[in-house]
């Protein structure tokens, strides 16, 4: 049943030009089977799953939407590449056969990063001013990556990775645990270590790539700091960022290619008021904020379910300067 006040945002490429209401519903079945929308951009942690197992409800909501006609993209901020993450989610019980695919920050990276080493063998149909950027990496890389979820392979980019910084013309930031090796392997590292070489990175003035900009994400329930949080502590030290991924434009429009519909006919699904529901605003799409995700604990919301209070979305949706147009407490029917 669907409560509340409604509003659709107008297509803008400026999240402030929104209505800045929302309609709360309880669930997806009425929104779906109008089939007001054809294509849904699903955020996956957070929404379809915590990391470790899925949502209750979000496997066979997953069905009944694609019964609706529902054409769904997986967009996530993940540094991992685009067929892990459809493997990954096999994994934990969800059909991949449900998806038209899946369109990763981790993936858009390596696509841009092997069009700059490898240029005559891959066609190039992304932005032109991204691509004359990443022409001026250079190849030889400081590489941020995880450790105890397994290390980021770079193998096929041509990339030489360093582990002193006076040899490196660029950083690469894929994970939050490890500097990577030539070898391939990684040296695990905490946070403040990894600031350190941020520190001395910065001092040289070289860019960084970040494949995933989620400040934290939801991970069996609890909060882990993602890529993101190096980039944004990056940035106050004076240094150049590439944001790879939500809430950047690129990710929606890739979604929206893969899917051949324009903006007015899309729908994104996530629990980032920053990244899921800001990035919808700016490609002018309408947006649904999944509540019992990484806000949870700011709308004051105890268990997985819980409805939000309508003030204290509006609120957050304000400090955000994002503007769901539906909101409800989980990925459920």
């Amino acid at each position: 049943m669907i409560r509340g006040r409604c509003c659709s945002p107008i297509p803008s490429s400026k999240p402030t030009e929104l209505i800045k209401q929302f309609q709360s519903i309880n669930g997806l079945q009425q929104l779906a089977e109008s089939r007001r929308f054809k294509a849904w951009f699903l955020d996956q942690f957070g929404v379809l799953h915590d990391g470790k197992q899925p949502y209750p409800g979000a496997i066979t909501t997953l069905e009944k939407l694609a019964t609706c006609g529902a054409k769904m993209v997986i967009i996530s901020n993940s540094s991992r590449r685009a067929s892990t993450t459809i493997e990954k989610l096999s994994g934990l019980g969800f059909d991949p056969s449900l998806f038209l695919g899946a369109i990763t920050s981790g993936e858009l990276t390596h696509q841009y990063l092997l069009r700059l080493n490898f240029p005559s063998q891959h066609k190039t149909i992304l932005n032109r001013r991204d691509d004359a950027w990443f022409a001026g990496l250079g190849r030889s890389c400081i590489h941020m990556t995880w450790n105890d979820r397994g290390a980021i392979s770079l193998e096929g980019l041509g990339l030489q990775v360093v582990d002193k910084v006076e040899e490196a013309e660029f950083v690469l930031a894929h994970g939050t645990e490890a500097l990577g090796l030539s070898s391939g392997a990684a040296v695990p590292k905490n946070l403040e270590e990894l600031e350190k070489v941020l520190e001395q990175c910065a001092a040289k003035k070289i860019p960084m790539v970040v494949a995933n900009p989620d400040f934290v994400t939801v991970e069996a329930r609890a909060l882990r700091v993602m890529p993101g949080t190096l980039a944004a502590t990056y940035e106050k030290l004076g240094g150049e960022v590439k944001w790879m991924g939500k809430p950047g434009e690129i990710i929606y429009k890739s979604a929206m290619e893969m899917v051949g519909v324009d903006a007015a006919d899309c729908i994104a699904v996530g629990d980032s008021l920053h990244h899921d529901i800001k990035g919808a605003n700016i490609a002018g799409i309408s947006s649904a904020f999944i509540t019992c995700g990484i806000h949870a604990t700011e709308l004051g919301l105890g268990k997985f379910g819980e409805a939000a209070d309508e003030s204290s979305v509006h609120s957050l949706a304000t400090k955000h300067d994002a503007y769901p147009t539906y909101v409800l407490p989980s990925f459920t029917w």
